[in-house]
């Protein structure tokens, strides 16, 4: 794998954490909202990845193939006295697990951190063979 490459991959990388940290922050900050933007509930989102190949046939970056719904069923919560509850006093709540969501956001920004850290070393790897030449 050719030293440039390495940048292509580690930077698809980053793409695509960031992304899944787009998702976590939206879960999170939407874990006590009782509806969305379009009337319904909100659902927790949750990004799908796939390899794609790179320029180098020996190399395979990640790219985010889509941003899906959480099917799991929303929490039911009793509370008569809320605008949004049914007949039954029940409100439903959003699907989303704040402790998973937070292992989650740990998990996407260290994954964003190693690919950083990699870039990083790369570049002090090819200033170093630059220097080599003097």
């Amino acid at each position: 794998m050719s030293l440039f490459n390495i940048f292509n991959v580690a930077g698809s990388a980053m793409s695509a954490q960031s992304q899944r940290l787009n998702a976590v922050t939206s879960n999170i900050a939407n874990a006590e909202s009782t509806t969305s933007a379009d009337g319904s509930t909100y659902r927790a989102k949750q990004v799908e990845f796939t390899a794609t190949p790179m320029t180098d046939p020996t190399s395979t970056g990640v790219r985010v193939t889509r941003v899906v719904e959480d099917t799991s069923p929303l929490k039911m919560v009793f509370d008569p006295k809320h605008p949004n509850a049914d007949e039954t006093g029940h409100v439903a709540m959003p699907n989303v697990n704040v402790v998973e969501e937070m292992v989650n956001m740990i998990s996407a920004s260290r994954s964003y951190q190693t690919n950083v850290e990699t870039m990083n070393a790369a570049k002090t790897m090819l200033l170093k063979t630059l220097t080599l030449g003097q």
